[in-house]
């Protein structure tokens, strides 16, 4: 399994989002900060937060 923490790309949150590959991760994470945060994810953000994703 993979994940990231939103707090981790600098938001004040304790959501985890967790899936089976990188990409699923990326796709959750990008609809939880549009959804939540009013953040839309850039090219720039998902090469980061993609570097960042363990598991």
């Amino acid at each position: 399994m993979k994940n990231r923490l939103c707090s981790d790309v600098g938001l004040d949150c304790v959501a985890v989002v967790t899936a089976e590959t990188v990409e699923e991760v990326l796709a959750q994470v990008a609809a939880h900060a549009q959804e939540v945060h009013g953040v839309r994810v850039t090219a720039e953000m998902a090469e980061e937060i993609t570097e960042k994703i363990s598991g």
